[in-house]
């Protein structure tokens, strides 16, 4: 659940839409060769392609607590970074997963945020979010993919001060197979300030 999961999720309906085309375009009909002479306006001279290993790649720029600042590489203009942490159990295993990107214009909506959890999770009941023991905040779920489901949020000014001057952000989903069972893991808010500046600034930098 680490990579770039808008990418991946692209590049599976492109692959599938590939597929598609091959086995459902027939074969052109052969025609018949061009005649002698060389007509360089027919011949395909190519063109530049970015090297896959060089683009495209996210990786971690720097880290701030226990939130990376994930970037991703472009062949031109600023790099798109954000705040990520990934959300684990009491046993140390890979519960879900949530990136944090600020909204320079965003209005009423300072930052936006992503998290992923389990498909195995009971959209109805929504996605649960309390920094430390201050009100909770029930959020909708938007769509699933095969890496799991996606709550994307907005967080207002305020939110984004609680997150500032809090300890821990419990995140809660319910287990579609145990509906009456939560499942609560922390979102540690150690460093989410110092990342937050960071990303603002990578954003001033980058103007």
């Amino acid at each position: 659940m680490t990579k770039p999961l808008l990418i991946l999720t692209l590049m599976a309906s492109l692959a599938a839409s590939g597929v598609a085309t091959a086995q459902e375009t027939a074969a052109p009909e052969a025609t018949e060769a061009p005649s002698g002479g060389s007509d360089l306006s027919v011949l395909d001279t190519g063109e530049p392609v970015a090297d896959p290993e060089a683009e495209g790649n996210s990786y971690v720029r720097t880290t701030h607590g226990d939130w990376a600042i994930q970037c991703l590489r472009v062949a031109e203009g600023p790099e798109p970074c954000q705040m990520y942490q990934l959300l684990k159990d009491q046993a140390g295993g890979n519960v879900a997963e949530v990136s944090i990107f600020r909204l320079a214009n965003g209005g009423q909506v300072a930052a936006g945020g992503t998290f992923v959890v389990p498909l195995e999770t009971l959209l109805t009941e929504k996605l649960n979010v309390r920094v430390d023991s201050g009100q909770a905040k029930r959020y909708d779920f938007s769509f699933c993919t095969q890496v799991g489901c996606y709550a994307r949020v907005g967080f207002t000014p305020e939110d984004v001060a609680a997150f500032r001057r809090g300890n821990v952000a419990n995140v809660t989903i319910v287990p579609a197979l145990a509906p009456d069972q939560r499942v609560t893991v922390a979102m540690s808010l150690t460093g989410f300030t110092a990342a937050y500046e960071d990303i603002a600034e990578l954003e001033r930098q980058g103007q």
